[in-house]
């Protein structure tokens, strides 16, 4: 009895999965090219960081420190300053989306900063017509961000900064969308900057620069309730340099970059559907019926989910790309640049700065000069793609002026 009970279960058992229909899983497009909300963050506002490749978290102290390394501001040599910079964008195309910038710095004492900047950028005016009989509606899509920060030396030749900053992002067309809202975040910067002493070599004098910097560390972006959560552009920045002091009027200042999202890899994902196994082998090929519609849509199939916390994302970011550390290793990008100044009143500028291909493939060669009177600096740089990707940047003239309060207060060497 016990037999034909087992028997019975076992016939039962095998007739149900021979009865399910199997399953397969087909991959989608393979794009894991990391996105963000307001990845205008990203882009260098000053003439000066872009035509050295733009960099700045390792160069020498400036009134744009804020946007790459605010702990630089308590090594200036000016007791305090003001930037102003624009840059247009996609300027073969339009002329009414730029990027803006205004910064305020002031050296406390010979041991404390402070700090604080707005970035605006305007994406032009978008006419929005119904239909011929209607009025055309005008709306003006932009981002911006203001930050404050506070440097501290915590040795002769080491600070520390912390920065906090807003983010509102206001894209959504109100003539469209009558629920729309702007959104709105904060990041948090945590940076370190290393100035050496002037030191003596054979044939010059020296000085050793190190940098690093962790930037918009803070909660996800959204537009609605019901809407998709975007990370914001958190990233670590490393960098270093030297400085050749041929004499009082002849320096030239290496410096370079790499750079990491801290924000998780797209998974490799799938459709999974439901089939006929028509020729009974247990595997899909050309002989089987496919379902019409996927069973279930989004299977990762390889990486992790990105459905993390913007804490939990960062630790995740160094170890989820899909393809391993070599595809881990393809998220950095790195720039080199040189800083040749006459007499601290001319500078020539030259940078490159690179991308893996499958990462974005921003490549380029920048050029930059700038020219010193009284107290009042004026930067320019172009740049040149290096990409069979356009950038919306190529040859496009960026110009930065800074006025200098108290110039040559502070002396450092």
């Amino acid at each position: 009895m016990r037999t034909y009970v087992l028997t019975l279960i076992t016939l039962t058992f095998c007739t149900v999965i021979s009865a399910q229909q199997p399953t397969t899983i087909i991959p989608q497009q393979d794009s894991r090219v990391i996105t963000t909300g307001v990845p205008f963050l990203l882009i260098a506002s000053d003439a000066r960081a872009a035509g050295i490749g733009d960099m700045g978290v390792a160069t020498s102290a400036d009134a744009y420190s804020q946007q790459w390394n605010p702990s630089k501001y308590a090594f200036s040599l000016s007791k305090s300053g003001i930037g102003i910079s624009y840059t247009p964008y996609l300027s073969k195309l339009v002329n009414d989306i730029f990027l803006g910038n205004i910064t305020y710095f002031n050296r406390i004492d010979e041991r404390s900063a402070f700090a604080a900047s707005l970035k605006y950028f305007s994406l032009g005016e978008i006419e929005i017509v119904q239909d011929e009989f209607s009025q055309a509606l005008i709306e003006k899509p932009n981002e911006l961000t203001i930050d404050a920060s506070y440097a501290l030396r915590l040795a002769d030749q080491f600070s520390m900064a912390v920065a906090l900053r807003y983010l509102r992002s206001d894209l959504r067309i109100q003539a469209v969308d009558n629920n729309a809202s702007p959104a709105s975040s904060l990041g948090v910067d945590v940076a370190g900057y290393y100035q050496s002493e002037e030191e003596a070599y054979n044939d010059f004098n020296g000085r050793w620069r190190g940098g690093f910097a962790i930037q918009n560390i803070g909660p996800k972006i959204k537009y609605d309730d019901a809407g998709r959560e975007n990370f914001i552009p958190t990233t670590l920045r490393l960098g270093g340099g030297f400085d050749f002091i041929f004499d009082d009027y002849n320096k030239l200042a290496v410096t370079a970059e790499v750079a990491k999202l801290l924000v998780p890899t797209p998974p490799v994902l799938g459709d999974e559907y439901e089939y006929t196994d028509n020729n009974n082998n247990g595997v899909y090929d050309d002989g089987d019926d496919l379902a019409s519609s996927p069973k279930n849509r989004d299977v990762i199939i390889e990486g992790k989910s990105q459905d993390v916390s913007f804490v939990s994302g960062i630790f995740q970011s160094f170890g989820d790309a899909p393809g391993g550390f070599s595809e881990e290793l393809k998220e950095f990008t790195w720039a080199l640049g040189a800083e040749y100044q006459y007499q601290d009143s001319f500078a020539m500028r030259l940078g490159y700065f690179n991308e893996s291909d499958e990462k974005g493939a921003r490549k380029f060669f920048a050029l930059g000069a700038g020219f010193k009177y009284t107290t009042i600096n004026i930067d320019l740089s172009y740049l040149f793609s290096a990409s069979k990707i356009q950038s919306p940047l190529e040859n496009t003239l960026r110009f930065s002026l800074t006025f200098n309060f108290g110039d040559g207060t502070y002396d450092e060497y």
